[in-house]
């Protein structure tokens, strides 16, 4: 089964990469236009000597930073309804921030597995495979040092920039060495997250974008307006390892469906919320998977008129609104960064995937290619 999944996920790029070329010529995604302007500069020297680069991504919209170190978008600069210009992503001003964060993920690009597996343990082709543990005995996005602690190679490509990383076999105890890529365009309101990987090896893969999204700039997420095109969630237990069970989100503090506060619930007695000390689920897209690149969620900040448009090729997405942020990193002004000061909308495969076959397949096998799309559109309403 697991074969046969991923050759019918390969074979279903094709469909999907004409998808996304209708979507982008769709109403709810502007023309694209080469319009954007990128710069390499210096952001910084690693403990090791490496150097780290920072590309800058201008358009007529919006202005977006990207390091090498650990893919991070580091900045996200959109207008408000009145043309206010505002930072909407969490950050710090320099790689001594990101060096010393080894826990938020502000920003990154996570993997070589995204979001958590249960024990570090699964089995595949038979042996059983033991990861690194660096969550309450899980492994949570690849383990201590990830790929959001590493330093990736960047290229210029147009409209953005494409970054290379070679994670070796037996690397925080995955098999397979695999050689991931991680593309950066923006054209127009839009910024495109595309990701490709290959191995050498059976290995699973499960890439994600983690920026904290604040659309308002400052202060907290909580009066911002969320909508995801999801009516399943995948319930946890205290370690946040998916149970197994898809339940409804009808009738629950879960229900996105429509437009709704996310603080209007985020306090219900709610033994999943508890759980979490907020929202951090993996929410079942509603389109079938793989169907190409499809609308997923809307957030907007009624204050600034900002809105968020996601829009990916993933089954899943885990929306996780900051509950673990406690004030102990500061950003870029100075104020500490606490709970709720931003959410993230990680488009994923489920978490703890290699572990319930029935799920959509996380394994990647020689020959083939790892592929994924997410795009973030970036408005205003009145």
């Amino acid at each position: 089964m697991v074969l046969a999944e991923t050759v019918y996920f390969e074979e279903s790029m094709k469909s999907l990469k004409f998808a996304a070329l209708l979507l982008a010529a769709a109403p709810a995604l502007a023309p694209l236009y080469a319009q954007t302007t990128v710069t390499k500069a210096p952001f910084g020297t690693l403990p090791d000597g490496g150097k780290v680069d920072v590309y800058t991504l201008t358009d007529k919209t919006l202005n977006v930073r990207i390091i090498t170190f650990g893919a991070h978008i580091v900045s996200v600069d959109a207008p408000d309804k009145s043309g206010n210009i505002a930072d909407v992503v969490l950050g710090y001003n320099d790689l001594a921030g990101y060096l010393a964060d080894n826990k938020t993920y502000l920003g990154s690009v996570v993997g070589r597995y995204g979001n958590r597996i249960g024990k570090g343990q699964f089995t595949l082709d038979g042996k059983k495979v033991q990861l690194d543990l660096n969550n309450n005995g899980n492994t949570l996005h690849g383990g201590t040092t990830g790929f959001d602690r590493l330093n990736w190679t960047g290229k210029q490509v147009p409209n953005g920039v494409e970054l290379t990383l070679v994670s070796k076999s037996g690397d925080m105890g995955f098999p397979g060495t695999v050689t991931a890529h991680v593309t950066y365009q923006l054209q127009g309101d839009k910024i495109a997250v595309n990701y490709s990987a290959t191995t050498d090896a059976p290995t699973v893969v499960n890439l994600t974008q983690h920026s904290y999204f604040n659309l308002a700039g400052k202060g907290d997420i909580l009066g911002h307006i969320l909508t995801l095109n999801a009516d399943r969630f995948t319930p946890t237990d205290a370690g946040l390892i998916p149970t197994g069970v898809l339940a409804p989100v009808a009738g629950t503090p879960f229900d996105f469906s429509k437009p709704t506060a996310i603080g209007a619930r985020i306090d219900t007695p709610n033994e999943q919320l508890k759980l979490a000390g907020g929202y951090d689920h993996n929410w079942i897209l509603t389109t079938p998977h793989p169907m190409g690149i499809k609308p997923i969620a809307v957030l907007t900040d009624p204050g600034s008129g900002r809105t968020l448009k996601v829009f990916t090729s993933e089954p899943g997405v885990q929306f996780y609104s900051g509950n673990f942020l406690d004030g102990t990193f500061k950003g870029r002004d100075g104020a500490p960064y606490t709970k709720y000061a931003g959410l993230c909308l990680e488009t994923q495969h489920y978490p703890d995937s290699p572990n319930h076959p029935d799920w959509p397949s996380t394994t990647l096998l020689p020959g083939h290619t790892y592929h994924s799309e997410t795009v973030f559109q970036f408005t205003t309403t009145k």
